[in-house]
């Protein structure tokens, strides 16, 4: 049954019913809740894997940098190999914030709405008061996992132009060039590495608050 009803929500996804989706989830046991602190963890995972993916990504780039011999074709389809992937891990990273932002904004309308519901003023002002600090801890977390998305684009910017460069110029001079970009890139993948770090760690405490 449990195994249906996951194939039922996994279309319902597919098909864009957000509302149907979470109702679905519901009928066997999980709540928005559980659904939020699920997509935090998997955006932090996201996160993890991306930060080693931009760390192979400036490897190749120095390996091409310190290039003394070989086929320069090969260098060119390796360093090409690590942006498209990083392209790819960037998506990822975005894909799983939009999720946990799409959940979230759900939780919360629900939650204020239901606060009506209530009878017992002393109930609902302890629901309401922690709406507002889950609300809080939220915005925190959302701020330097956006921040740290918008780490991303330089960096891949820098190494599609590189690629590109090396692409057409398969030859001493390009490596040459290339030289000059390995600070910049080596600080914006620094800088990345860093405001993913702080994301991560705001994922952590937010996944305790949610489970406590």
């Amino acid at each position: 049954m449990k195994l249906i009803a996951s194939a039922f929500v996994a279309m319902l996804a597919l098909s864009g019913c957000q509302s149907a989706y979470y109702a679905a989830w519901e009928k066997v046991g999980v709540e928005k809740r559980d659904i939020l602190v699920d997509r935090v963890e998997n955006a932090k995972e996201s996160q993890e894997d991306a930060q080693e993916q931009f760390n192979s990504a400036l490897e190749a780039f120095s390996a091409a940098v310190a290039f003394d011999g070989g086929e320069l074709e090969d260098v060119y389809n390796r360093l090409n190999g690590q942006y498209e992937d990083s392209v790819a891990a960037s998506e990822e990273v975005s894909s799983r914030i939009d999720k946990v932002e799409s959940v979230a904004e759900a939780l919360f309308d629900e939650w204020a709405e239901e606060l009506e519901k209530y009878e017992n003023a002393s109930l609902k002002r302890d629901s309401a008061a922690k709406l507002r600090e889950t609300k809080r801890r939220y915005a925190s977390l959302m701020t330097a996992m956006r921040k740290a998305e918008s780490k991303m684009p330089p960096v891949l910017s820098a190494l599609q132009d590189n690629v590109l460069y090396l692409k057409h110029n398969l030859n001493a001079s390009a490596i040459g060039a290339l030289q000059g970009e390995l600070s910049t890139i080596e600080n914006n993948v620094a800088q990345l590495i860093r405001q993913m770090n702080s994301a991560i760690a705001e994922s952590d405490a937010f996944i305790s608050s949610m489970k406590n």
